[in-house]
């Protein structure tokens, strides 16, 4: 069976000025490339959308920004899933879904890269699948940092946030790689 794609919030939402800058901006267009590729294979493509529970969230269901970015937007009959907490595992029958089609592996990617992407590579490779995460597919912003704990420090950019994101997954949860190289081994 082939890997899943699991794209992870990639939203319109993200485009709010208030998560402040933000890295890799081509990260939308990389995730497409992984769907493309996904798409020609006939491989599992499952959608992440986060629904805040905030009201005033940019990813709220009241301000429009649940919806999916158009490098992204699900076609008819691919899986939408819809969470309101970090892991894409927690409330949305995802885990049952990969085991129901037998799938051992996945791919993620998507928005943002320290949390929901973070707890979704984690928690995955803890339920016991081979996951490989695309570093040029995922993004942070400077509000991923909130420093309003570390007065006096200063606060990291969102390339900083990034890299440390990624650097704490790869290897034992995950092996963290360029869209290349996994268009390369593919689904």
């Amino acid at each position: 069976m082939a890997s899943a794609l699991i794209l992870i919030d990639i939203q319109i939402g993200f485009n709010d000025p208030i998560w402040g800058a933000r890295n890799n901006p081509g990260a939308e267009d990389q995730a497409g490339r992984l769907l493309k590729r996904w798409r020609s294979d006939a491989a599992p493509i499952v959608h992440i959308r986060h629904v805040s529970t905030e009201p005033d969230s940019p990813l709220g269901p009241m301000t429009g920004g649940t919806r999916f970015k158009p490098q992204v937007t699900p076609m008819p009959g691919e899986v939408i899933l819809e969470k309101s907490v970090n892991s894409a595992f927690i409330g949305t029958g995802l885990d049952t879904h990969l085991r129901d089609l037998g799938v051992t592996a996945i791919v993620t990617c998507g928005l943002t890269t320290p949390h929901c992407v973070s707890t979704t590579t984690r928690m995955g490779a803890n339920l016991g699948f081979d996951v490989r995460l695309s570093h040029d597919a995922t993004a942070a912003f400077e509000f991923n940092a909130n420093t309003g704990w570390s007065q006096g420090l200063d606060a990291p950019s969102a390339e900083q946030i990034h890299t440390a994101a990624l650097s704490h997954i790869h290897g034992e949860f995950a092996r963290v790689m360029s869209t290349d190289a996994i268009l390369e081994e593919g689904p």
